[in-house]
């Protein structure tokens, strides 16, 4: 009589649900976005350097230049 339940469990857990679910392409898609939000940091880093290696090069020259007169 214990097997009943599990039983009637069992065939619940299986019956046919009207979607099947395909993860086939989860990780793929996971690691392009992953990949993307990669790249944009990197690129908003890159601006970032940019930006503050000209100002400090631009405070250099200036300095210099005040050096020398």
């Amino acid at each position: 009589m214990r097997e009943l339940p599990l039983a009637l469990y069992a065939r619940v857990k299986n019956l046919p649900v009207g979607i099947v679910k395909d993860e086939s392409g989860e990780g793929v898609i996971s690691a392009a976005i992953a990949v993307l939000i990669m790249a944009f940091l990197g690129a908003a880093m890159w601006v970032a350097f940019q930006a503050i290696f000209n100002d400090a090069s631009d405070k250099t020259a200036n300095q210099v230049d005040q050096i020398g007169r």
